[in-house]
């Protein structure tokens, strides 16, 4: 009976963390929705002006903004890193910390002078676990990220990099393709050359069906007429793109985040009613063997007074 007792324990056990595996999945799938949602919303927005800025670059060749200037070779960069506040992801936060040590590696290997902030709890642990240090953390970006905080950081990084304090910022973050497919990337933001802007609006451009114009003869070169001045435009719109585009990177990340939450807690919920079928069996079996096991002594028992 002792045995039997100890299988119900345990199943009633999985049946509890069942619930729990159940209940944040859908949690994760209702915060999934919104935001796709936010990200599907601003990736239009952030796909139109990074063409913008690709185009009137080069259109306004004798006009050049600083935040397009490239530095080489690099002396000095800011890694930011993206990782959530949260655990139970699978292996989200572990995909961005793996290619984010590898860009550490290659910054200390090149002799670069590295800036490294986190964005996550889970982050900031792996950083204090490996002794890592840390120039800032941030722990206010949830599953909706929302622009005004996301554009104070973008702000310092303007001024860092104006002022030669930074020679180019990447951001470490799970990139959402689709619903099937993020992947973690190392992306670079400053300095916004035109190359990497043309490179960016490829990239978005490859995971949505070509339109019938690109797909005739590609995108036509559209002429600009400066109004008052190609500098003063470009002084306004480049900011605005690297903004947009750091915002961007959070939305997607917030997105892949719950994805990865989603399609992890799902598989415990069926490791679990797997556990809870094969603890029943053990249980029936258990309960069958104590049982028989009580009719031998019964009838032992009669036969020995006969």
């Amino acid at each position: 009976m002792a045995k039997a007792r100890a299988i119900v324990k345990r199943r009633k056990s999985v049946q509890n963390i069942r619930k729990i595996t159940r209940t944040m999945e859908l949690i994760a799938t209702a915060r999934f929705k919104k935001a796709l949602d936010r990200a599907t919303a601003a990736e239009a927005y952030t796909r139109k002006i990074a063409e913008l800025v690709a185009d009137l670059s080069a259109t306004a060749q004798e006009v050049t903004h600083p935040l397009l200037e490239v530095r080489e070779p690099a002396k000095k960069s800011l890694l930011l890193m993206l990782t959530s506040n949260r655990g139970l992801a699978g292996g989200y936060n572990g995909n961005v910390i793996r290619v984010a040590t590898r860009t550490l590696q290659d910054y200390a290997t090149d002799g670069q002078t590295i800036r490294l902030e986190v964005s996550g709890k889970r982050g900031l642990a792996y950083c204090r676990f490996r002794g890592l240090p840390t120039d800032a953390g941030y722990l206010q970006f949830e599953d909706r990220p929302q622009f005004d905080e996301v554009e104070i950081l973008a702000n310092n990084y303007i001024r860092m990099f104006l002022n030669g304090e930074i020679d180019r910022v990447d951001v470490a973050y799970t990139r959402f393709i689709s619903a099937a497919r993020q992947e973690a990337v190392v992306q670079t933001l400053l300095p916004m050359s035109a190359a990497q802007a043309s490179q960016a609006t490829e990239s978005v451009r490859q995971a949505r069906p070509a339109s019938s114009a690109e797909s005739k003869g590609g995108k036509d070169r559209v002429p600009y007429e400066f109004v008052p001045d190609a500098e003063s435009i470009l002084e306004e719109i480049v900011p605005v793109s690297f903004k947009v585009r750091l915002f961007k990177c959070f939305l997607d990340a917030a997105v892949s985040e719950q994805i990865s939450r989603m399609v992890a807690m799902r598989g415990a919920t069926e490791n679990a009613d797997d556990m809870i079928k094969s603890l029943t069996m053990l249980y029936n079996r258990a309960r069958q063997a104590q049982i028989t096991r009580e009719l031998a002594e019964i009838i032992g028992g009669a036969a020995a007074l006969e």
